[in-house]
């Protein structure tokens, strides 16, 4: 049996990802276009920048998860993919990472 992480704690890192790409200003009411959001790459990079396939992507998706009560992913890998995206940019996105890494945490305990 599979152990699936606790709910009420996904919703809440879900919230505070999406605090801290508004405070880092990389959230975007401009929303990609359906072509970019059907990338089959892994997190999109081939057609979209990291925070916006976590905020079309993986936010949406994992909020629908979680509002409907469906299975959430087992595996995530989002921190060293944030820490990369970071690396080459200006401004810090230590506060996202840690929070993609407590998400990485939830979803592969």
């Amino acid at each position: 049996m599979s152990h699936q992480p606790n709910v009420t704690e996904v919703a809440d890192c879900l919230l505070r990802i999406e605090m801290e790409l508004r405070r880092l200003d990389a959230w975007s009411d401009q929303r990609p276009s359906e072509q970019a959001l059907q990338s089959t790459q892994p997190f999109a990079v081939d057609t979209l920048e990291f925070t916006e396939w976590l905020q079309f992507i993986f936010l949406e998706r994992m909020k629908w998860l979680v509002e409907q009560g469906q299975a959430l992913p087992s595996v995530s890998g989002m921190a060293p993919m944030a820490e990369e995206y970071f690396r080459a940019r200006e401004g810090s996105g230590l506060a996202l990472i840690r929070e993609l890494e407590a998400m990485d945490r939830l979803l592969s305990k």
